[in-house]
């Protein structure tokens, strides 16, 4: 369903937001209407799971991008932010090709089938741009969602901790080389789990079932996200939610290191509520104090 909205004149040029799942694309809409600006949201199917009724909206199929460009003209967009997840990769025959897209088909169908997300990513802006339309990072909207260096909460790091932290960072960074993940866990010292293309919740899900099951235990353990060195920051930096801390609790982990400047804390109050709760701590560290 689309609600089009009577007062956007079609001569001022405006913002869009392709949305998939998760809080961050209706926080940085809300940021947006506080800044004066009126977006237009595309939202993801299967992927867009929050309530665009109050947004001027469409939901469009990810792979149909000759539709998107289309909407993008019809509507004055000149920016765009891709904000929110994606789980799956568009289908090949689902992809609608713009005229100008064609003569990068070859490119874009092999980084479906053999690229890594940063890599789809990186291309998936350059055919936006292509297209005439800017593509700015979320954190351009709101800034204050990055993570700021330093320990959020109640709950400090002891000494295990951060060579916990060390530890997770460095395989952290190795799988961002690679474009596979953002995300380690270490326990004791020793990496435990590295994220795979499911996320980082199902690697959590999956360590609670191994680690978390003794509750009487004492926690340990980190888990770190790392922005990609060769990161596209324009889109996918690693975040954080309350979710995260639930999640890292069930897994029997002390706590949670993202980095700083390169990585969103959603909903920062529940964040550090859930986490004060659970004897758990939240940092922002430096990649290179980390490594």
């Amino acid at each position: 369903m689309t609600r089009h909205t009577s007062h956007t004149k079609k001569s001022d040029a405006r913002l869009a937001i392709i949305a998939g799942y998760g809080r961050l694309p209706i926080d940085v809409a809300l940021a947006a209407r506080e800044q004066g600006i009126d977006p237009y949201i595309l939202a993801l199917q299967g992927e867009a799971d929050q309530d665009w009724r109050d947004f001027d909206h469409i939901d469009l199929p990810i792979a149909n991008f000759s539709k998107v460009v289309k909407i993008l003209r019809l509507q004055n967009v000149d920016r765009i932010v891709l904000a929110g997840g994606v789980r799956k990769r568009p289908k090949i025959v689902d992809i609608r090709p713009t005229f100008k897209l064609l003569f990068s088909l070859p490119k874009l169908l092999k980084v479906i089938l053999s690229g890594g997300d940063d890599a789809l990513l990186s291309l998936t802006i350059n055919l936006f741009e292509m297209h005439g339309v800017k593509v700015v990072g979320a954190q351009e909207i709101v800034p204050n969602l990055l993570a700021q260096e330093g320990v959020l909460g109640a709950v400090a790091m002891n000494q295990q901790d951060q060579a916990d932290i060390n530890i997770a960072s460095i395989a952290a960074s190795q799988l961002g080389r690679d474009d596979k993940g953002q995300a380690a866990v270490a326990i004791n010292g020793q990496v435990v789990a590295t994220e795979g293309a499911d996320g980082t919740d199902a690697m959590l899900r999956a360590l609670a079932e191994q680690f978390g099951s003794d509750k009487s235990s004492q926690k340990q353990g980190v888990l770190v996200k790392l922005s990609k060195p060769q990161q596209e920051r324009r889109a996918d930096l690693p975040t954080i939610g309350p979710m995260s801390v639930i999640n890292a609790d069930k897994a029997g982990l002390s706590g949670i290191a993202v980095e700083a400047g390169r990585s969103f804390i959603l909903d920062k109050e529940n964040v550090i509520k859930e986490a004060d709760k659970r004897g758990m701590f939240i940092a922002g560290i430096s990649r290179e104090a980390s490594e």
